[in-house]
């Protein structure tokens, strides 16, 4: 994903003869089809386990084994010169391959573990080792595009094979170091569920849909959202406004971003610690800050008529480079619990439901994120393939830039002031599904029933199943 939202628009408009439009289009497309894709791949993989396969390689980690030879196909998206029903054939092709690798690879934290210190943990980990990669793909393709020549598309076609061949590898280690703990009867029970197609897709969707009815859930999303949509706008705008906003190269481009994910690593770091001691809702809200004042100091630093290069570039990025490691974190530590709140409220575990939404919900930001960018750029005047565009196409890209990614930030500031699952109310939530696990009707103390309400969203005589979400 670091290196699509930052380089394949840029590709799309620079090389391949798009305009971007053309080049947003095939992203609206995609998602329309992701709408689909995702949602199915998390309703089977929950109810994959009672399969030979599944039984064999796992509910979750046969659909990981299985994508690992479809990988290469991110190496075909970077050929230039093709028509457009290419790039959107192929963008799509690996649009799917992507979604039935991360569905289930995102639910492994929670098939692992079960308390909060060790899914917090493994989140924290996933997300360090993201980052970590994530400057391998902010600085490769500088150094390519140096090696090779700035005016060379095979530089990206190369770039293309290079990573493919590193998620197949990736991947594979995931397969073998990962492993899914022994499923509940409530879990069992799900997978071993009997359906006709027309009630699998009926309540393929229901699924979908109920997820939304948890309200800590529904906070978690508005938070993911302010945090991710903001960072989409920001990398979608972000190699223009260096190039064209600043005067820099495409070098240039790939130094600050291979600069940002570099702190951003530091931060992932310091927000698992923040996290597990205090309120992921207050960490969240520090890294927002922080990220506005990396946009906010790259405005003045534009407003003052400073080029792409020099040290004093490194305290935006510093800036932004904490905030975004720890927005990257944070959402999808919570994420790990969410399944929880959802068993207190259904008694069944539907790791894959949420998983599916997310992933969807995900790829739907970046893709408005990315369309929103090229109809702006499109309306502006933007010239595709020139080196420089008229001082209202300047004009727009930093006003994208820096007014999108604030205001979407701003959003998600707003949800996690609502937003109350911590470590306590975590522990509260385990003992209460214990409880009516055994049998109980009532909390344990007033306390405690006002927390379970509060994550949930719904009266305690209403949970455990006593409810229409399913």
């Amino acid at each position: 994903m670091a290196v699509i939202s930052t380089w394949v628009l840029f590709f799309y408009t620079t090389f391949c003869g798009l305009s971007a439009a053309q080049a947003t289009l095939i992203f609206g497309i995609a998602r329309v089809l992701d709408a689909v894709a995702s949602p199915t791949i998390g309703y089977i993989s929950d109810r994959f386990g009672d399969t030979w396969a599944g039984r064999k390689f796992g509910r979750r980690r046969a659909f990981i084994l299985a994508a690992i030879p479809l990988l290469p196909s991110f190496a075909i998206m970077w050929v230039s010169g093709q028509t457009f029903w290419y790039y959107l054939v192929t963008y799509v092709l690996f649009e799917l391959v992507y979604a039935l690798e991360i569905i289930p690879y995102e639910t492994l934290a929670a098939e692992m573990a079960s308390d909060y210190r060790s899914k917090a943990k493994f989140a924290g980990w996933r997300i360090m080792c993201g980052q970590i990669s994530a400057i391998l793909a902010a600085i490769l393709p500088g150094r390519l595009i140096e090696h090779l020549g700035k005016d060379s598309p095979d530089t990206y076609l190369y770039m293309g094979i290079l990573f493919a061949v590193l998620f197949m590898g990736a991947a594979t280690l995931l397969y073998l170091f990962s492993w899914e703990r022994p499923r509940s009867a409530e879990t069992a029970a799900l997978a071993r569920e009997k359906m006709t197609p027309t009630a699998a897709i009926r309540d393929l969707y229901r699924n979908l849909f109920s997820t939304l009815r948890i309200r800590a859930f529904r906070l978690h999303l508005g938070m993911y959202l302010g945090g991710y949509i903001s960072q989409d706008i920001f990398n979608a705008a972000f190699a223009y406004f260096v190039v064209f906003a600043l005067g820099g190269t495409t070098l240039a481009v790939s130094n600050l971003a291979g600069l940002t994910y570099a702190v951003q690593t530091v931060a992932v770091l310091l927000a698992i610690n923040f996290a597990l001691r205090a309120s992921p809702a207050l960490a969240y809200r520090i890294a927002g800050v922080s990220f506005a004042i990396g946009v906010l100091i790259f405005l003045g630093l534009w407003w003052s008529g400073h080029g792409a290069s020099g040290w004093i570039f490194a305290i935006p990025v510093v800036f932004a480079g904490l905030g975004r490691g720890a927005l990257n974190y944070i959402p999808w530590a919570t994420y790990n619990f969410m399944a929880d709140v959802d068993e207190i409220v259904t008694g069944r575990r539907r790791e894959g439901a949420f998983a599916g939404v997310m992933t969807f919900v995900r790829k739907m930001s970046q893709a408005i994120a990315l369309i929103a960018v090229g109809q702006i750029l499109q309306l502006s005047g933007f010239v595709a393939g020139a080196t420089s565009q008229s001082s209202v196409t300047v004009h727009a890209i930093v006003a994208v830039m820096i007014g999108g990614t604030l205001a979407i930030l701003a959003f998600g500031l707003w949800v996690s002031l609502r937003f109350r699952l911590d470590p306590t109310t975590h522990a509260v939530l385990m003992d209460e599904i214990e409880r009516l696990r055994a049998g109980a009707t009532t909390p344990a103390t007033p306390q405690s029933g006002a927390i379970v309400e509060d994550l949930s969203g719904w009266r305690y005589d209403r949970l455990w199943g006593r409810n229409p979400v399913l």
